[in-house]
């Protein structure tokens, strides 16, 4: 979409908040995004440029057209664009990094229900505590649980009927005290129960909850005087201290609490979440973001609050930020701390995520150190041609003819910086007559892409073409008719100074002559070259095998070019001692072929007239 194309319906565009979509050619909406005024946010994208971040202008450019939505304030369009982003997932909003499959504890909903680690949420009723970033975590607090709470893990179904029939008997986890044999009758549900609402506290973090249980347990088996109980519980709550202190920063608030702070660079956004639960952090999660357009931290801190309090389901009525955002959920109490416990907590969580920075800094430079040499040349030719994306498929064109004749072309493949010689292809040209080079680069470069998208093979990422601007002009027009222009980069290299053309400029690229990526350009310019010649040359034999030698009775393919491989053309052949003849192909076939009008010397055909 133009500047032109906007000005002419500007006036159109109301001055009231509302929900705007940038559409591309196909209709597929690629951007959703909110404003307070129509007009002024839709003119921000058009006009001056100078100022936008580049995938902003590549979206505007990709955009067809625009459609949009008033709303009656900017709290509703909040609450839309939340939703169509949701639904629609476009190209160029946000998008949250996340292609883990993250761990869960669930506690089944069933008779006796059991606890256990998931991957995947059902919803048939039971419930669900995560996700959990660490898989370590999770299977140690279910052995916290397992050993204070001796729970079932037996998948039987402990229906009423089948336990007072005596159809199950208990396992080896009732003998060692794992279980409370619960299958044969041994405990009650309500017992049982008891156990899993202690689960649920732990899992919520609701740790003083759980010591005061335990405690309750002590003091009632050491007034009954069971002091071998009382112990057994001791050592049980003894445990579970020492857990919660290792595993929780406890704070003196009494209060549940969600923190969340953001640290950002040029492409990537990062924002760390702390659960607090009862002045215990329970759960840290980082949550990483690509960055499309130029959403600021504002916009991208409260985009990814409402997704993790959701992804968490977390429905604390307070949470702490570095500075306060627009919500979608209602009556979330904001606070920014200056000092104090909930200031220490934003701190804390300030420090994982900048050391989360850190970490995703140091693997991409570790990535780059490590990346092979093809990589490492790929990526400089990228940055030396001014593409896009990084040339995986590389593909060049050369023609090959002596003062017109026998006109043949070549097409060489590599992949990854490497030949690809299964795919490498020559071609006949077929529509040109005398020694054009530029229309018979025009038909190949036709002939070459019009199969390939006739059966649907993917187009390379640059296009090569050996010869300057008159060979690359000509290469230009077919992949124009084709309609193919935007989908490749396509250069022309000169021979004598290595100069790189590009399309419709005429002023060339010199790149570095130590440059890695020039010397990838010349081998594969001499690869097509080679192809070429060799090509070119088979065909000339065979030119020369099917006008002269294959007209002689008695002489096949395979004796002509055994000849002519031995002496190297017709013309030494003609020249060449019947001795050495009979020696290389027999009596017989050398006779044949001495006899034939081709072969007979002016003396030798004289004599034979007179005679």
């Amino acid at each position: 979409m133009t500047d032109e194309d906007f000005k002419a319906i500007a006036d159109s565009v109301p001055k009231e908040p509302g929900v705007y979509r940038f559409l591309n050619p196909e209709g597929t909406v690629i951007y959703v995004g909110k404003a307070k005024n129509l007009r002024n946010r839709l003119s921000s994208y058009f006009g001056d440029k100078k100022y936008q971040y580049f995938k902003t202008r590549t979206m505007v450019r990709q955009a067809h057209h625009f459609e949009f939505t008033i709303v009656e304030s900017e709290q509703d369009a909040l609450l839309l664009e939340n939703t169509l982003i949701k639904q629609i997932q476009p190209r160029y909003n946000v998008n949250l990094k996340d292609d883990k499959s993250y761990t869960f504890i669930c506690i089944k909903a069933e008779r006796f229900p059991r606890v256990f680690l998931t991957r995947r949420v059902i919803r048939d009723g039971s419930t669900y505590f995560g996700p959990y970033t660490s898989k370590a975590k999770v299977s140690e607090i279910l052995e916290i649980v397992k050993k204070i709470f001796p729970l079932r893990t037996c998948p039987l179904l402990l229906n009423p009927q089948p336990i007072a029939a005596k159809k199950y008997k208990v396992c080896l986890e009732y003998h060692i005290k794992n279980c409370m044999g619960p299958c044969e009758g041994l405990e009650t549900e309500e017992a049982y129960n008891a156990r899993i609402d202690q689960v649920r506290n732990i899992l919520k973090g609701h740790f003083r909850d759980v010591i005061q249980h335990l405690k309750k347990q002590m003091d009632a088996f050491a007034l009954d005087m069971e002091f071998e109980k009382a112990h057994q519980i001791k050592e049980k709550l003894t445990l579970f201290e020492d857990y919660q202190a290792r595993s929780t920063v406890v704070s003196q608030m009494d209060r549940d609490l969600d923190v969340f702070s953001i640290a950002t660079d040029e492409t990537h956004a990062y924002v760390n979440y702390l659960k607090v639960v009862q002045g215990a952090i329970i759960n840290s999660y980082t949550q990483e973001l690509l960055k499309n357009l130029n959403e600021d931290e504002h916009e991208l801190l409260a985009f990814t609050i409402d997704r993790l309090r959701e992804k968490f389901n977390s429905i604390t009525e307070e949470i702490v930020v570095p500075f306060k955002v627009e919500l979608v959920e209602q009556g979330v109490t904001q606070t920014v701390p200056q000092r104090g416990e909930k200031k220490e907590l934003l701190d804390l969580s300030l420090k994982n995520v900048k050391y989360f920075l850190l970490q995703k800094q140091k693997e991409k430079i570790n990535h780059t150190q490590k990346q092979t040499p093809a990589e490492r040349i790929l990526k400089t030719l990228q940055q030396d041609l001014r593409m896009t994306g990084i040339p995986m498929h590389i593909e060049c064109f050369d023609n090959s003819n002596i003062q017109g004749t026998n006109p043949v072309a070549s097409c060489v493949v590599f992949r990854n910086a490497k030949p690809a010689k299964r795919d490498y292809r020559h071609f006949h040209v077929k529509t040109v007559e005398g020694p054009d080079d530029f229309a018979s680069m025009r038909e190949i470069v036709e002939r070459r892409y019009k199969r390939m998208m006739e059966e649907n093979q993917p187009l390379p990422d640059l296009v090569v073409i050996d010869g300057g601007k008159g060979q690359l002009s000509a290469a230009m027009e077919s992949i124009e008719a084709l309609g193919i222009r935007d989908r490749m980069t396509v250069v022309g290299i000169a021979k004598k100074l290595e100069e790189i053309y590009f399309p419709g400029d005429s002023i060339p690229l010199y790149i570095d002559k130590k440059s890695e990526s020039l010397r990838l350009i010349q081998q594969i310019r001499n690869e097509a070259h080679r192809f070429a010649i060799t090509f070119h040359r088979n065909t000339r034999s065979k030119a020369f095998v099917n006008t002269e030698l294959k007209g002689i009775k008695g002489v096949g393919e395979k004796t002509a070019e055994k000849l002519l491989k031995h002496f190297g053309s017709v013309k030494k052949l003609k020249d060449a001692a019947e001795e050495d003849i009979i020696k290389l192909v027999g009596p017989s076939v050398a006779s044949k072929l001495l006899a034939s009008p081709v072969f007979i010397k002016p003396e030798r055909r004289e004599t034979a007239v007179s005679e």
